[in-house]
């Protein structure tokens, strides 16, 4: 079995609790939007904007990757709704409502400190086409992690 490590170095273990998602079938450029999202949110008020992402009453303000986006009053800018994305961080926030619940951690006064979208592995495709031909496509997986502490 591989080792999965965290791309935030300092973890004090008796305050923090960590989940992460691997090798998910969704976009990385949305995914490192949607984390950029709910740093600095405690757990229940990043699970209630990633409800309402899914049930398309709030949209995620696109910062980075947002050529040719619409601009929108409620993001103040580009933004949009990346479904697929939060439906899998609203399963991420399980985990790390339970890793919490486990350390004996009050869930509702865990900060999320960190969120982080990696590209995973790639996987090749290809589309035959005529005269012998062949057109690749891939599909990017997605390494997902969350860190969140307990203040105070």
């Amino acid at each position: 079995m591989p080792h999965w490590g965290y791309s935030l170095k300092e973890i004090d273990e008796t305050r923090m609790v960590k989940a992460s998602l691997r090798e998910v079938d969704v976009s990385p450029k949305w995914s490192r939007e949607v984390c950029k999202a709910i740093v600095g949110l405690t757990i229940p008020e990043a699970r209630k904007l990633l409800e309402e992402v899914v049930a398309m009453k709030r949209m995620i303000p696109y910062r980075r990757y947002k050529k040719k986006r619409a601009h929108h009053a409620q993001t103040k800018g580009p933004g949009g709704y990346p479904v697929k994305v939060a439906k899998h961080m609203l399963k991420l926030l399980d985990s790390l409502e339970a890793n919490a619940d486990f350390k004996g951690f009050d869930p509702d006064e865990v900060v999320i400190i960190h969120a982080a979208a990696h590209k995973g592995r790639r996987i090749r495709k290809f589309i035959e086409r005529a005269f012998g031909r062949a057109t690749p496509y891939d599909k990017q997986l997605v390494h997902i992690e969350v860190v969140g502490e307990v203040k105070g």
